[in-house]
């Protein structure tokens, strides 16, 4: 097998992965940033534990192995601790993670532009000092920039062209992500993909559909609260327990919960800027893979 490719910044390192001791049955929740993470770690929790109450934080039952807050052996003891079936976070390409045939891998994409608007927003309510701080790293020498435009900020977005070893969230990034995963469905059937358009429009089915392939039998009278508990609705009542917000690097736990929506990338964009979008994606991914994301 080709070695691991390692992404790494000041923030995350996935490094951290490669000497991980997997189990049988474990899960790992592949996605770019923005994608539905957090929504499908939700969904991975209440199928595992069956129920809508939840017996801890998310983010304490579903770590983010690669993120350098917490230190790598911390991380591997609180896992080899859990008891229950492991469900694990990640931001790292498949290219970056072990091979186990005993895990199933699931790969979350969505429209690349709804994902940029969604990370703008993002990107405003962290507290990058917090995070420096937290991570080692050194503190920023004066006061941020201002953030420009939406419009201008994903224009810049679409532009920028770095290797996405370099910046997994820019656009090549973002793109690998999904075409390393759909390369890979075929020959290994413990790689899941899930597009967030489709948890949007059946969410219950795509909860189904999931279960099936993790071979976990939920009672058919408790599907209905825990469809419901996977609501964005729901999910952003439950902000404070739910949202990645180790250390407090979040200005506003609710605020991460954006609007959970699709299709607000198009609509930042002229239809020149879109047609320009649409032509630079159509050379970095196949047409199946523009096909699925794009859908």
């Amino acid at each position: 097998m080709p070695p691991l490719v390692r992404y790494a910044n000041e923030f995350q390192d996935s490094e951290r992965w490669h000497e991980f001791p997997f189990r049988e049955g474990d899960i790992v929740i592949s996605t770019r940033s923005k994608s539905g993470t957090t929504w499908v770690q939700m969904i991975c929790a209440l199928l595992v534990f069956g129920s809508a109450e939840l017996p801890e934080p998310l983010p304490t039952l579903s770590p983010w192995l690669d993120m350098r807050i917490a230190p790598k052996n911390d991380v591997y003891t609180r896992l080899a601790a859990q008891q229950y079936r492991r469900f694990i976070k990640t931001h790292t390409p498949l290219d970056g993670v072990p091979a186990d045939p005993r895990v199933t891998y699931i790969v979350v994409g969505r429209h690349p532009l709804d994902m940029a608007v969604s990370m703008y927003h993002h990107t405003k309510n962290l507290d990058m000092d917090r995070i420096r701080s937290l991570s080692g790293q050194q503190e920023s020498a004066g006061p941020a920039e201002p953030m420009p435009s939406l419009h201008d900020w994903v224009l810049h977005w679409v532009d920028r062209d770095v290797p996405a070893v370099e910046d997994l969230d820019a656009l090549p990034g973002v793109l690998w992500h999904i075409s390393d995963a759909w390369a890979r469905r075929n020959q290994q059937p413990n790689v899941l993909l899930v597009h967030y358009a489709d948890l949007l429009m059946d969410l219950e089915g795509e909860m189904r559909r999931l279960a099936q392939a993790l071979e976990i039998d939920v009672p058919e009278k408790a599907w209905s609260a825990l469809v419901e508990a996977a609501t964005f609705n729901s999910m952003k009542a439950q902000a404070d327990r739910l949202a990645p917000n180790a250390g407090d690097v979040l200005k506003d736990s609710v605020a991460f919960f954006h609007r959970g929506t699709s299709d607000t990338g198009r609509q930042v964009l002229t239809a020149d800027e879109l047609a320009h979008y649409e032509e630079k994606v159509r050379l970095l991914v196949p047409s199946d893979v523009w096909k699925w994301l794009h859908r």
